[in-house]
């Protein structure tokens, strides 16, 4: 399938969940969000959305049943965060919260800062009330995250989270190791290096479009903290992630004259060369 077609699917799978929505009067309200409210859908994205389902309602809504009229489905289920994730049959995934109307719509505006709908009235697919709408408007601004506190929390987070780094190397495991570096230090690592070139349009995915919103300097930087789980490579890989790490921290450090733990950092430092 081409990228034209099956964003044309998708576009097609949108559309054909705004019909369904209108015709189905437990459903109060239905807004999407992720990558296709921002312009950015492609042939691999997934389609997210809220179904805010009538308060009397929630209790006898079938989430499958309705999903399975846009397509059939592969697989419906419940997943870790609460949230009804599907696979339809032509492999495109979804992730819908079915959310109690009342509430569910109250808590729209405090998402700012967090969700970002630029064309909030394309990303309402329903909106019976008119209360959906004016929340979702709430969110068409995207607020970059203030830079002097942010940098400090990440600074310290860093630090933190490569200690406990050390300790688990140390400890010899190995596997444990390998994914704090990638799953937590990571995600931070990134979020600092785009406060710092004032790139943070994909913040709460910071590695999302990294090869082509990041300088290919950070680029290399970042690679190298990636390893095999390897005992080796991963120590390897540590002592590189925390260098970028003290690097991106001095600079912040510099720009915003946030506060260093610097005798702390060459302690790291060192529990990370013990075991080479």
């Amino acid at each position: 399938m081409s990228i034209h077609s099956a964003r044309s699917a998708l576009d097609d799978r949108i559309a054909r969940l705004r019909q369904l929505a209108h015709a189905d009067t437990r459903l109060e309200g239905v807004l999407l969000y992720g990558s296709w409210t921002v312009g950015e859908a492609d042939a691999h994205s997934d389609i997210e959305a809220y179904l805010y389902i009538q308060d009397d309602r929630l209790t006898d809504f079938d989430g499958p049943a309705f999903l399975a009229q846009l397509a059939p489905l592969q697989l419906a289920y419940t997943n870790m965060y609460g949230i009804l994730a599907v696979v339809f049959d032509d492999l495109m995934r979804g992730e819908f919260h079915l959310t109690p109307a009342g509430p569910g719509i109250d808590e729209v505006p405090s998402w700012q800062g967090l969700v970002h709908l630029p064309r909030p009235d394309s990303a309402v697919l329903l909106d019976r009330t008119g209360r959906l709408t004016r929340a979702a408007r709430q969110l068409a601004t995207f607020q970059p995250p203030e830079p002097v506190t942010t940098a400090q929390q990440l600074t310290d987070e860093l630090a933190n989270w490569t200690l406990m780094l050390a300790h688990v190397l140390a400890r010899g495991e190995i596997a444990r190791a390998h994914a704090l570096l990638h799953t937590v230090i990571a995600p931070q690592q990134l979020q600092l290096c785009r406060l710092l070139r004032n790139s943070t349009a994909h913040w709460l995915t910071p590695s999302r479009a990294l090869e082509q919103d990041l300088p290919d300097t950070d680029r290399h930087r970042y690679t190298a903290t990636t390893a095999a789980a390897r005992d080796q490579d991963v120590r390897t890989a540590a002592r590189n992630s925390w260098r970028w790490s003290r690097d991106l921290a001095s600079e912040a450090a510099d720009r915003w004259t946030i506060r260093l733990p610097h005798e702390l950092h060459e302690h790291i430092s060192s529990r990370l060369n013990d075991h080479r």
